[in-house]
């Protein structure tokens, strides 16, 4: 197949992904954050959009709870680094955050397919881009948001640009034209400076292997490689030193984790104090941990029920003595091996802390697919059984996704956590004007969850939400409004407001 094919094929597959992922935030999540992680991250993007770090706390900060949302010395803000609130506060700009993360994951769908083309050739490229276009994990998450379409958009700029800056010998032999390597320092350096301001766990668990191949070009390279390798990690820690600066401007402290403000055992490493556990996080509930995310990862990292990893053995013998794919490869395994300092596993959008190594995975799965039908590596007298049989199996398994795994799976995903855009409407609708509006939960914090984007930071307008902290603290928040008309509201009966509470 023709290269300018490949690339337009990969071009629309990267606007179906795009497409798709908008439609299943708009349909499915119904533009409405589902998960505290939302509900901060959004909260937060909010605030900068109207260029401020934080915004003061409001009296009574407890009434009006926005989950790992902290007050701290009278400073309300998001527990989170700034990389993925300042990209989201763009959307809320335009007017629609909600549309980040689709055109994020349509350009990462482009970038595989350009990564797998540098690795091998540009059918494997496409064929990457394609398991990853219709990958569970990678349309979940983009249709929320979350900060990980944005933390694989930045892995994929810097391991592009790094393997642009350090090519292998056959590149160099070819006369395509080169990028300067001021540029590649560049992008390089502030894609993964950028991916610490976003997850830092996850940069440096992508940052390992090329650490490791950074060194051996400070030991083998020419000096104008090393000046390269020194020149952006020079610049990846210039960026990375404004995270203390970060957590400074918002505690006054710039080694205090803001993580910790809300649940003081949120730390990475393994002893007492860090997770839920008496005697702290360890080694054994760290490999439990992993486990728990691949039992997810079987499934959701390319919607083949128990099979998704099915061609990696085969890829992996594909690589051989292939650089550039073993170091995107490699970084599936650093992942792993970081976050077992971790003390929480991930499945409910797949294995999420895995998710920045989807390139590499479905990179080595193309070759795998590949090497199977013969088409790299030795020929056989079996060569055209072999390719008929590859592509009826690889064809088969996406066959069964798209029809039957992703439906059930982003279906399923519809109402999370009794999350449902129809409970606004009847607060939208009520034209209290400017009022105090006490909600009483009666089942969990989500029946008030879902109101609280109705207020200010998410909208400016009238209505001031609240939780009910009961009948004492009920009529202290009251006291800090006293031009307020109050109203007492009860999820369970959502066209009544009541001007006394039950």
């Amino acid at each position: 197949m023709r290269s300018r094919t490949c690339s337009l094929l990969a071009l629309a597959l990267a606007i179906m992904t795009a497409v798709a992922c908008a439609w299943i935030a708009h349909n499915i999540f119904e533009n409405v954050p589902h998960i505290e992680d939302e509900f901060a991250n959004l909260w937060q993007a909010h605030a900068m959009a109207k260029n401020e770090v934080y915004l003061p706390s409001p009296p009574l900060p407890r009434a009006f709870l926005v989950p790992f949302v902290i007050d701290y010395e009278g400073r309300r803000f998001a527990k989170y680094p700034p990389g993925w609130p300042a990209t989201l506060s763009l959307g809320v700009r335009a007017g629609n955050p909600y549309l980040v993360n689709p055109l994020l994951a349509g350009l990462a769908v482009w970038m595989i397919y350009r990564l797998g083309s540098k690795i091998s050739r540009p059918e494997i490229g496409l064929l990457a881009a394609l398991l990853a276009a219709v990958s569970p994990m990678l349309l979940m998450l983009s249709a929320t948001i979350m900060p990980h379409s944005l933390s694989l958009f930045l892995v994929l700029a810097f391991i592009l640009a790094w393997l642009e800056m350090f090519p292998r010998q056959a590149a160099l032999d070819s006369k395509r034209p080169q990028v300067p390597a001021w540029l590649l320092v560049l992008i390089a350096g502030l894609s993964l400076g950028a991916l610490v301001l976003t997850r830092p766990l996850t940069a440096v668990g992508v940052a390992i292997p090329f650490a490791v191949h950074g060194a051996i070009i400070l030991i083998r390279g020419s000096r104008k490689q090393r000046i390269c390798a020194v020149l952006t990690a020079v610049l990846v820690v210039a960026i990375a030193s404004l995270l203390p600066l970060w957590q400074a401007a918002l505690t006054g402290k710039p080694w205090l984790n803001p993580y910790t403000l809300w649940w003081p055992y949120d730390q990475v490493g393994f002893g007492p104090g860090r997770g839920r556990g008496e005697d702290g996080h360890g080694l054994l509930s760290g490999l439990g941990n992993m486990l728990f995310s691949m039992r997810s990862a079987v499934h959701d990292v390319f919607g083949w029920p128990y099979l998704s990893w099915l061609f990696l053995p085969f890829g992996i013998v594909a690589l051989r003595r292939n650089r550039d794919g073993w170091l995107a490869f490699a970084v599936f395994l650093s992942l792993i091996v970081v976050h077992l300092a971790y003390w929480v596993g991930s499945w409910l959008f797949g294995p999420r802390y895995y998710y920045e190594a989807l390139p590499g995975l479905s990179i080595t799965s193309a070759l795998g697919v590949a090497w199977l039908g013969g088409w790299i590596g030795q020929a056989s007298r079996w060569l055209f059984q072999r390719r008929v049989g590859s592509v009826v199996l690889i064809s088969l398994l996406i066959l069964v996704n798209i029809t039957s795994y992703l439906p059930l799976r982003i279906g399923g995903m519809q109402g999370l956590y009794g999350v449902d855009r129809a409970a606004l409407q009847p607060v939208q609708d009520a034209d209290l004007g400017r009022s105090l509006i006490i909600v009483h939960t009666v089942e969990s914090w989500y029946e008030y969850g879902m109101l609280i984007t109705l207020g200010p930071p998410y909208m400016e307008g009238d209505l001031l939400l609240a939780i009910s902290r009961g009948i004492e603290k009920d009529e202290e928040l009251m006291g800090y409004y006293p031009e307020l008309p109050v109203f007492h509201y009860y999820p369970d009966q959502p066209t009544e407001f009541y001007k006394d509470p039950h």
